[in-house]
């Protein structure tokens, strides 16, 4: 009996040792490259290039997908639901660094974690979406780059274009943060320059071809601030004013070449490759978000559409024109 006692014990013993041998083996490790996170709102012409400038500042700083770092893209198309579970899907597979192109990207990203660090791709006023707690330091694991739109050039440009505007209609979604505040600063800037405006607003791209209609009977010139909803039904905001014979200024330089007339805007591209840049810095150790300011670009550039000048009848000063040559 006490062999048989003996010989279970030490076959329990052995059977234990291989079990745990064999557990260590097999378990699952964190893949030793980076991994990044990339979050889009949506698809459209101005935040692809911000992702491509994104990806592009990775590469020439040596993180190339499958590689040396593991990319993971997701583009919620403009779905809430999507954001929330795109963040946290970036969460559950331990990215290293996750960036938000996009306000709503964000702030989907910022309610996923208060410790991975977040990279914004073009927010416009970080702070005043509750994003950091401030511009110039950060404080928690959130940094990253403005696209904080030159208004003030842009509301200069329609008066050098259209010197007898009077009403400038400005249309924007009220559910998007970042275009309340653009909003805001327009009307006053607006204001200071001796200028009346019509403010309309949309809860989504439904809206744009009824109300972008409603307030091209009622102005000189429609300014639309960077808005993810009104970019998203460009053509059919053009549609509604150019029936009405009204002229967009947008605050995107893309949004030129899909109808609008002009603007004073930001490239795009660069403002992804500054992006790119601060998660590159983030990857090899040398800042943290907490205590590095929210980035911008130097200065805009002048951008006319000169087809649609001409289909509108709009003639464009000669000094204007030899700025975009």
């Amino acid at each position: 009996m006490k062999k048989m006692i003996g010989f279970i014990i030490c076959l329990t013993a052995l059977l234990t040792v291989a079990f745990f041998t064999s557990s260590n083996e097999t378990a699952p490790t964190k893949d030793s490259k980076p991994m990044v996170g990339i979050l889009q709102l949506t698809s459209h012409p101005a935040l692809d290039l911000i992702y491509q400038g994104t990806v592009d500042a990775l590469n020439e700083a040596g993180y190339i997908d499958g590689k040396t770092m593991t990319l993971d893209f997701q583009n919620a198309q403009g779905d809430q639901s999507n954001l929330n579970s795109m963040s946290a899907r970036f969460v559950s597979r331990g990215a290293d660094v996750m960036v938000g192109i996009a306000t709503p990207s964000a702030q989907a990203l910022a309610n996923s974690s208060q410790e991975i660090p977040i990279v914004l791709g073009a927010v416009t006023d970080p702070e005043g979406s509750g994003l950091v707690k401030s511009n110039a330091t950060p404080g928690g694991n959130i940094t990253g780059v403005s696209d904080l739109t030159p208004i003030k050039e842009q509301f200069a440009l329609i008066k050098e274009i259209l010197p007898e505007a009077q009403t400038i209609g400005i249309l924007y979604s009220s559910s998007e943060d970042n275009s309340i505040v653009q909003a805001d600063q327009a009307i006053e800037i607006a204001r200071e320059m001796g200028l009346d405006t019509q403010v309309m607003t949309v809860s989504s791209t439904n809206d744009v071809s009824q109300v972008g209609a409603t307030l091209a009977s009622q102005v000189d010139a429609i300014w639309i601030p960077t808005d993810n909803t009104v970019a998203s039904a460009m053509n059919t905001l053009v549609s509604a004013a150019d029936s009405n014979g009204i002229p967009i200024f947008p605050a995107v330089d893309t949004m030129v070449e899909e109808g609008g007339l002009a603007t004073v805007g930001l490239d795009q591209y660069e403002l992804g490759r500054l992006t790119g840049e601060m998660v590159v810095a983030i990857l090899n150790g040398e800042s943290e978000p907490a205590t590095t300011p929210i980035q911008y670009l130097d200065q805009g550039k002048v951008i006319i559409n000169e087809e649609k000048a001409k289909q509108l009848g709009i003639t464009i000063p000669t000094q204007l024109l030899e700025q975009v040559k």
